[in-house]
């Protein structure tokens, strides 16, 4: 009932306490994940509730329930309808004619409702594609059946479907009260189509405001950044249609407004620290142990779901208060930026790319981008900067670096040359840009060479964060094990501070350094509690489908992005002298979520991080440089530039969040 009503955190929290009493053999627990596996799919942790949905239609099929099995496959297609269709249509259709051969023709014809809007989706159906009177019928069948609002979402996807191909337009109806999210959703996401099929981007973009407006509230109800991202998914449809239509407007001030609607929509909650917990504590170092014992292996150990579920209804658990950061309109915007500095915005939506350019004075414009030779480049950027700092040096070194600098050249072409020109060729840019664009090591760009680079969630949040200091007067640095120039890279930026601490007569506290044995989760974390610069030198390694158990290994285990949310007062900048934590998992086509955003969610201004493996020696010299200028007083951004210029190293660390 939790579930059906849309409370997810209860849902889970009953399931949860429901399942070992009810558990009683394979098919019991089997019901029980088919139940918890729907309320991952509604919070958009779909790649989990998937996985979950497989293992349990096996389950099912070795107790020999072939209806139960049926139904797992019926919600492993609604899943797959967010993002695979073919496969949807494939797995719906299965499940479809096993519960015709059971006699089960209530869920026989629900399946084959979520294969025909499946179908319907498909802009390649070809001959596949449902006919008119094959919706209808089984539209009619859905509501006969009890299912209205399935039968609903049917009719408003071939509206969709037919408003597309320039077919006639039915109207849509209005909304009811009682009508649950997803129709909500979907009905806005109709008249957006249908006012699209007319040439009314107007209209369009006022059906999806409403839209976004519609899920923005429920999404406000959670505080745990993983939850509240992946919730982005079910408006997609609705904000896609907004963004495409902003971008066809050609008008700065309309984009702007739908590129911050993008980006605020995925980083609105704002952090709520769960309470203190004994219980919590425990399982995160259960976890920390058994990482330890297992390896590379050790999401497959049943005992790491089990904390692994514990932890995450813990944190869902842990309700957003309803305060986000209000949206700053362009002339806003424009007022607060300085001389020396532009916002370059980059909008993506299907298959368009464009990029808003904002300078501090002068009118801003929208550049155009070949997004398909973009596409054509990004694939092996990632690799080629993980050989060189893997290499070193040799012929095999040279032969990547040459591929290397031919690929960072054609993307600093494609990407920043006309923007930085159509901006005055400032000194400062921020950057806001999509998921398709994730783990870009803009610094690393030839056409950023000198320039202060920020990367923000959004210019909203960059707006809200002028107000709070960057820069401080303590700092304090952990060494974890393993780091083959560790220690030095942290007492040569240590003495930086101490350097700064005497010409500022000793007023400024000592930087405090934990290595060895002493740079444990617990005093890392109080550290991380006293200092307003955290310096973390350790190898990380970055969970792809579960970004809040990525971590940085310590004397006694791993520092998980679950442990930053229980840090009371975060440090103002963090720096991450670790392997690939500045490295993003995309949420579903729209924006990313690393371990550097989960530091920003809990409250630091601005993370430095690389997306992507750096050798020690150039992170130990590159960051040193850095803290020389943090301690003199520069903005992050300001200092890292700096530093590069110094040193002469060209690496992918960049500033997330607010470096200037």
């Amino acid at each position: 009932m939790a579930l059906l009503d849309g409370d997810l955190v209860t849902a889970l929290e009953r399931m949860s306490a429901a399942r070992p009493v009810m558990s009683s053999s394979p098919a019991n627990a089997a019901i029980c994940d088919l139940d918890r596996a729907e309320v991952l799919r509604e919070a958009g942790q779909v790649l989990e509730a998937e996985k979950t949905l497989e293992q349990v239609a096996r389950s099912f099929g070795a107790a020999h329930m072939p209806q139960s099995r049926a139904e797992a496959e019926f919600h492993l297609a609604r899943s797959l309808l967010t993002y695979d269709l073919p496969r949807c249509a494939e797995v719906a259709g299965r499940a479809a004619r096993r519960f015709r051969s059971l006699g089960s023709s209530a869920w026989a014809v629900r399946a084959e409702g979520i294969r025909l809007r499946a179908l319907l989706y498909m802009p390649d159906a070809g001959r596949r594609r449902p006919a008119a009177q094959q919706v209808e019928q089984t539209v009619e069948a859905l509501e006969q059946a009890g299912f209205p609002s399935e039968a609903r979402m049917l009719r408003l996807t071939q509206w969709i479907a037919c408003a597309r191909r320039g077919e006639a337009d039915p109207g849509v109806g209005r909304l009811r009260r009682t009508d649950p999210l997803p129709v909500r959703l979907l009905t806005h996401e109709a008249r957006a189509v249908q006012a699209s099929a007319r040439g009314d981007d107007l209209a369009v973009r006022r059906h999806a405001a409403a839209g976004l407006d519609t899920l923005s509230e429920w999404q406000r109800s959670f505080g745990a950044l993983d939850v509240a991202s992946s919730i982005a998914m079910h408006g997609n449809g609705v904000m896609f249609e907004g963004l495409s239509a902003a971008i066809r407007s050609r008008r700065p001030d309309v984009l702007f407004e739908w590129s911050e609607r993008a980006r605020h929509f995925a980083h609105q909650v704002s952090p709520v620290r769960p309470p203190r917990d004994p219980e919590h504590a425990a399982d995160l170092a259960q976890l920390r142990l058994l990482r330890e014992e297992a390896g590379a292996s050790w999401e497959q150990d049943p005992r790491v779901r089990q904390l692994r579920e514990r932890l995450r209804e813990r944190q869902w658990a842990t309700v957003g208060d309803g305060h986000r950061i209000p949206r700053v309109d362009l002339e806003t915007l424009r007022s607060h930026l300085e001389s020396d500095t532009a916002l370059l915005t980059y909008v993506y939506s299907r298959n368009a790319l464009v990029c808003l350019v904002i300078p501090a004075t002068g009118k801003p414009r929208i550049v155009d981008i070949d997004g398909a030779s973009v596409h054509d480049w990004m694939p092996g950027l990632r690799a080629d900067l993980d050989v060189v700092a893997s290499v070193g040096a040799g012929p095999m070194a040279q032969v990547v670096g040459r591929a290397l600098d031919a690929r960072l050249s054609a993307l600093s072409r494609l990407l920043v040359e006309a923007p930085l020109a159509a901006a005055g060729d400032p000194r400062r840019v921020l950057i806001t840009a999509p998921g398709i664009l994730a783990g870009m090591p803009w610094t690393m760009l030839p056409g950023m060479h000198g320039r202060s680079v920020s990367l923000a969630r959004s210019a909203s949040r960059w707006m809200a964060a002028r107000s709070w200091e960057r820069t401080g007067r303590n700092a304090g640095f952990a060494v974890g094990p393993g780091v083959a120039r560790g220690a030095e890279e942290a007492l040569t930026a240590a003495f930086a501070w101490e350097v700064n601490g005497v010409d500022r007569g000793g007023t400024s506290p000592a930087p405090r350094v934990l290595q060895g044995g002493a740079a444990t989760v617990s005093a890392v974390s109080a550290l991380a509690d006293e200092v307003d610069v955290l310096h973390l030198v350790a190898h990380g390694r970055h969970a792809l489908d579960a970004p809040m158990l990525s971590g940085l290994s310590l004397a006694d285990g791993t520092l998980f992005g679950y442990d930053i949310d229980l840090i009371g007062r975060p440090p103002k900048t963090v720096v991450l002298s670790a392997c690939e934590l500045g490295r993003s998992s995309v949420r579903w086509g729209a924006e990313a979520m690393s371990m550097a955003h989960a530091w920003l969610h809990a409250g630091a201004v601005c993370v430095v991080a690389a997306p992507v493996t750096v050798a020690d020696d150039v992170a130990a010299e590159l960051l040193a440089a850095l803290h020389g200028g943090l301690a003199a007083g520069l903005a992050p951004s300001d200092a890292l530039a700096a530093a590069q210029v110094e040193t002469g190293l060209v690496s992918p660390f960049l500033v997330h969040g607010s470096g200037f």
